[in-house]
């Protein structure tokens, strides 16, 4: 098989990208010896899968809401994962004009990382409700965890009862559990291993992964669509796992006095300007450091320790230049502060002002208290 033939028939089988055996700095690099095997996958998904590497690459964001707008001209079913713990930062944006008529079912993964207390079926009429307010009206929402497994017998007859004989798209933002969960679905419903590479950072599926299903139909797991408005699509891939939750939750109170300041590592930084004593509750990371100071003294601080008691990141130079966002609650109930892809604080029930300081681009906002 000449170099031309393989960039048109061979596709990596883990990440859905064209193999090519000439430039290794490429993706879809594979060596030559390597076609000779049954399942091949190129080079990055091996050291992904065996050595938890990670190699750089340039996403085209063009190229893959091009691929999703191909879903409009067939005839399927679409889901769409999104990050129950981020649901406005990991949903597409304007998903209802990519899918043309054809109906949504919305998965709303890691359902794990809140704590056991809230209600199922609160969070589910929540996720619902928010699809309508975007503007889409989805055939039902089932919450999942694709790490841990959860509610996989459900996730799979929702697919089969809504897709109704034809294909399925699996679509989402990077980072979403979209390969997990199909992965999931695979080991438990199907035969063989790994249909997908997974890993914790995003972006790892480069292009459309085709996956045979019964009747001559598939289930396509689309490149995930990178967002740079949440965080964690700049924490530096090595130092994800410090910044992204991957286990139940566990509340941080703060009784805050006027004039203090929380920082969650070296990513973000919540003044309290002024109001009386209250409580705020951080929901984040377990392993995410927070500090508490007098916001006297939090600009000296930020400057001396930002990289390294106040981390990740490691390197802040990495990330863009700090923004203010300056909220003036009411007090008439709890609402939530969310800096997307890192987590949220719900305010006390008193009026006050408060500043959210995040990486320029990084979307903060204010909605109804979830929890």
């Amino acid at each position: 098989m000449t170099d031309t033939e393989l960039e048109r028939e061979a596709w990596c089988e883990g990440c859905g990208v064209t193999l090519q055996t000439v430039d290794p700095d490429k993706p879809g690099y594979v060596p030559a010896s390597a076609l000779e095997r049954e399942n091949v996958i190129c080079r990055r998904c091996f050291r992904i899968r065996h050595y938890n590497e990670i190699a750089t690459v340039e996403h085209d964001s063009d190229a893959y809401l091009s691929l999703l707008a191909e879903i409009a001209k067939t005839k399927a079913l679409v889901v769409q994962v999104v990050d129950l713990f981020d649901i406005a930062g990991s949903w597409i944006p304007g998903i209802h004009r990519h899918i043309g008529g054809n109906p949504l079912l919305i998965l709303a993964n890691k359902v794990d990382l809140f704590p056991q207390s809230v209600k199922r079926q609160r969070l589910k009429e929540w996720v619902d409700r928010m699809a309508k307010e975007l503007g889409v009206k989805p055939v039902d929402v089932v919450l999942t965890s694709a790490a841990k497994g959860f509610r996989l017998r459900e996730v799979a007859d929702a697919i089969e009862r809504y897709r109704d004989g034809e294909d399925v798209f699996i679509v989402g933002t990077a980072n979403v559990g979209k390969s997990t969960l199909i992965n999931r679905l695979v080991q438990r419903f199907g035969a063989g291993d790994d249909a997908v590479t997974t890993s914790p950072y995003p972006g790892t599926t480069l292009d459309a992964i085709s996956i045979p299903l019964e009747g001559g139909q598939r289930i396509v797991d689309m490149p995930g669509i990178i967002r740079k408005d949440r965080i964690s699509e700049w924490i530096p891939p090595r130092e994800l796992s410090a910044a992204i939750p991957d286990s139940e939750v566990k509340p941080k109170v703060y009784q805050l006095n006027e004039g203090q300041t929380l920082f969650f590592g070296g990513l973000a930084r919540f003044d309290f300007v002024t109001g009386p004593k209250q409580p705020f509750v951080c929901y984040a990371a377990n392993s995410l450091y927070i500090h508490r100071t007098k916001r006297e003294k939090a600009d000296e601080m930020w400057e001396r320790h930002r990289g390294g008691l106040l981390s990740p990141p490691s390197d802040p130079s990495l990330l863009p230049p700090m923004k203010r966002h300056t909220f003036h609650l009411k007090g008439e109930t709890k609402q939530d502060l969310v800096v997307s892809g890192l987590g949220w604080v719900t305010t006390g029930s008193q009026k006050s002002i408060v500043d959210v300081w995040a990486p320029e681009g990084v979307q903060v906002h204010l909605r109804p208290a979830i929890i």
